[in-house]
């Protein structure tokens, strides 16, 4: 089943920056690039579990603050070690004021 969640308002997000969001026991990293489009993935790291929100957000890249291994936060691909497991990705949409992430 399909679930739309509002995760913040549009304007909790700082362009090129990232959000934790939490929910139903699990953790999500919401993240807003350059151009102001708004991306979701897995809120902690593949490598050590570390949480992504207190990471580096550099154009479409997203540096874990343990051990700076590097995502693709728009694709989820794991681009530099440590990391080599990529990052589940979730489609986002804008409703009003609301950023939504499908968490189903």
């Amino acid at each position: 089943m399909t679930a739309w969640i509002a995760a913040c308002q549009i304007d909790d997000i700082e362009y090129e920056d990232v959000l934790r969001f939490d929910h139903g026991g699990r953790s999500f990293a919401i993240y807003r690039d350059p151009e102001g489009a708004f991306f979701a993935t897995d809120g902690t790291c593949t490598h050590e579990a570390v949480h992504l929100a207190d990471g580096l957000v550099l154009d479409d890249i997203i540096e874990c603050p343990k051990h700076n291994g590097r995502f693709n936060y728009k694709t989820g691909k794991a681009l530099r070690a440590p990391v080599c497991i990529d990052l589940k990705t979730y489609p986002v949409r804008v409703s009003g004021n609301h950023v939504e992430i499908e968490i189903g």
